[in-house]
């Protein structure tokens, strides 16, 4: 209902972590931080650019489902910033892997092209305009790509020098950055108006009645919380392998679910593209080398049992 709300969004998810963290975490600020502040705030930097780069591309004539398909491009932006940045080589099933990616990104974001230059509501005035605006969305996405890959690779430095804590990067990536937000001040308290106008809804079980975007906010912010501290502890109890893959299958219920229910416009080109992605994603995380012996220890346990 409100393309453009993103900002209230991720202020509202990182003032509930932050408090959350605050409490639990940081004891009230009683308990030093293990990894020294300095590197959390370099960190918190390239996060809070991120999140708001991605925020704004949405109000730039990119589709929900192209722009969850290009962020699951990230293992490109890593690949790439790992060999010029880390140095690293990799064998050739990781480079056809990418290619597959690459490839699906691609197809997607021609397909959406052509659908943005051909659209029959804009005037020839408007729409080359429009195909310009849309541009500049994908040269947000690609930034925010290529610095979300570059966090990645600062937070694994961090992480092998000073160890892993979950928790406490969970907290300090959301509290350090909410002065930030005093910069989208205007742009937050617009879109709290918005919600505040919206039609009531009343609460199930509680019977609490309040415009229902706030509502939404809400469940968003819950479900948010559940999904970043299941991935941060993922990165502690997991090996990438499996983090990749979870969040890689995450990504694509997301995709099934908004094009279904939201009844997103997607052609057979895109889901080609999609496939090449999610494909190219497994094929990177070499799931299919831990499957085998996974099926043949089943098989093994399976005999012994008859």
């Amino acid at each position: 209902q409100f393309p453009g709300c993103g900002n209230i969004v991720t202020f509202s998810q990182f003032l509930f972590i932050a408090v959350e963290g605050f409490i639990f975490e940081a004891n009230f600020g009683r308990k030093h931080p293990a990894i020294p502040i300095r590197n959390y705030f370099i960190m918190v930097a390239m996060f809070f650019t991120v999140s708001v780069v991605n925020n704004y591309a949405l109000n730039l004539n990119i589709a929900m489902p192209l722009h969850m398909i290009f962020r699951s491009g990230s293992l490109i932006a890593s690949m790439a910033l790992g060999i010029i940045i880390l140095k690293k080589r990799y064998s050739v099933s990781k480079y056809t892997s990418i290619a597959l990616v690459s490839l699906g990104i691609f197809t997607c974001t021609f397909m959406s092209a052509k659908q943005v230059a051909s659209d029959s509501s804009l005037n020839q005035e408007d729409g080359p305009q429009a195909f310009l605006w849309w541009l500049l969305g994908i040269a947000a996405l690609t930034f925010a790509l290529l610095m979300s890959a570059r966090m990645g690779i600062f937070q694994e430095t961090l992480y092998q020098k000073f160890g892993k804590h979950s928790k406490e990067a969970l907290f300090y990536n959301h509290a350090l950055p909410l002065p930030g937000f005093l910069l989208l001040a205007p742009n937050i308290y617009q879109h709290a108006v918005l919600f505040n106008q919206s039609e009531l809804f009343q609460v199930p079980v509680i019977g609490l009645t309040l415009p229902i975007m706030w509502f939404y906010l809400l469940m968003n912010v819950i479900t948010q919380y559940v999904c970043i501290r299941g991935v941060f502890i993922l990165t502690t109890e997991c090996t990438s392998l499996t983090v990749t893959l979870v969040v890689t299958l995450r990504k694509f219920v997301s995709l099934i679910f908004s094009i279904l229910y939201f009844q997103n416009p997607f052609t057979g080109w895109h889901w080609l593209g999609t496939a090449f992605v999610f494909v190219g994603t497994l094929m990177y995380t070499e799931v299919w080398n831990s499957l085998g012996p996974f099926l043949a220890r089943c098989q093994r346990r399976r005999l012994k049992e008859e």
